[in-house]
């Protein structure tokens, strides 16, 4: 048997490979303590739950659901981004609820992306990005984000060979794995540069609510026009805990969502109507339950920046989303300083090469770890500080 090509130029997906050795050392007997994988540790609020267990007991929710989603969905989520954002949206036309974002991220490049075509994705950036292009037929163009430019791509930079081929636009901020942060004038900015080339723009932001020290992120949809050249991804996962529910958005230009409702519709059978109920739910329901889901985090945040830079690596505190993102050691690459923590103290994080060549030189350690679970981490990163072997 022979698989087709683009199965077999697939690179593993990156926290598969994490998982593995976990699991690895686990089978050897060895506690590892992870600070890998972005996903929220605290519970899904107990409203959003009661929620979604009446609505599985009512037979209606028992049957296909659509691919564009409730209607009342729709308009929740065109309610919320007005209320949060100041953006209008047309429930109809404008707005796809998704199986999590990332079933949209990977579907939309199809929309787009033909044979030959070219996505421009950040570089470090979330690996389904150029994974989604790659099966699309594609080939990604890297954009580098620099620290020394704020983790922001500097798009003038791009060369007109490759502009004339590009069919998408990659954007993420608040980032993931950076951290980085993005405010209205480079939205604008952005905007106008699609424009000037014709190239639709995709902004991931599932971190807008996840920010810290009163500091509110801005929406992509918030500049002048992203309308007319784009959209935004959005999810329920982290600004509630829902993960494991699997429920997002897309909302923006009417052309684009109906062309990810089309692929969509051939593909799927859309979110759980019960899972649906749970969203609405969410987003009319109590809003503390963010702000105390993030207070855990920065606390969770400040003591991991102040470890870090105590035993010589370089961090900065994040104002938003749930990672930080640490310069290696002198002496060390990415993936040999990883490697090294897991081998001598039993702590796992991420190389920052696993997002793309110019996350090398930094590893990303992710804030949804238990407390009990972030101390003990932090203690094995002091012994490593002071030379010991676990």
């Amino acid at each position: 048997m022979r698989v087709s090509k683009r199965v077999e130029n697939l690179p593993p997906y990156l926290f598969v490979e994490i998982s593995k050795k976990i699991a690895e050392k686990k089978a050897r007997g060895e506690e590892v303590v992870s600070f890998g994988i972005g996903d929220p540790d605290i519970p899904t609020p107990s409203h959003i739950i009661e929620s979604l267990c009446q609505a599985a007991h009512d037979p209606a929710n028992h049957r296909y659901p659509e691919s564009e989603g409730l209607p009342e969905l729709r308009k929740t989520i065109a309610t919320w981004y007005e209320k949060r954002f100041g953006v209008k949206l047309d429930s109809d036309k404008e707005v796809l609820p998704l199986i999590g974002s990332k079933e949209g991220i990977g579907h939309i490049s199809f929309c787009f992306i033909d044979p030959g075509d070219i996505a421009l994705v950040p570089d470090p950036g979330y690996p389904v990005y150029s994974v989604s292009t790659m099966l699309a037929g594609g080939t990604s163009f890297f954009l580098p984000l620099l620290e020394k430019n704020n983790f922001l791509p500097d798009l003038n930079a791009i060369p007109s060979d490759i502009l004339n081929k590009a069919k998408l636009l990659w954007l993420n901020y608040p980032n993931n794995p950076t951290s980085a942060v993005a405010d209205l004038s480079f939205f604008e900015k952005a905007v106008a540069f699609a424009r000037q080339h014709g190239i639709p723009v995709c902004h991931d932001g599932p971190y807008s609510e996840v920010a810290y020290d009163g500091y509110k992120p801005v929406s992509f949809m918030q500049a002048s026009g992203a309308k007319d050249i784009g959209v935004e991804f959005h999810s329920l996962s982290k600004s509630y805990n829902m993960t494991g529910w699997r429920i997002g958005m897309a909302v923006g230009n009417a052309e684009m969502i109906n062309a990810l409702m089309r692929i969509k519709s051939n593909l799927d059978s859309g979110i759980a109507q019960a899972i649906q109920q749970a969203a609405i739910t969410a987003l009319t329901g109590p809003q503390d339950c963010i702000q105390q889901h993030n207070d855990v985090y920065q606390k969770r945040r400040d003591l991991v920046v102040e470890m870090l830079n105590r035993i010589g690596l370089q961090a900065r505190p994040p104002k938003a989303s749930l990672y930080v993102w640490a310069k290696v050691p002198a002496g060390y690459n990415s993936k040999s300083f990883a490697t090294e923590l897991l081998d001598k103290v039993g702590v796992v994080v991420t190389p920052g090469t696993g997002y793309g060549p110019n996350g090398e030189g930094y590893i990303r350690l992710s804030l949804t770890i238990p407390d009990a679970s972030l101390v003990k981490g932090l203690s094995r990163l002091s012994a490593w500080g002071a030379g010991k072997k676990l």
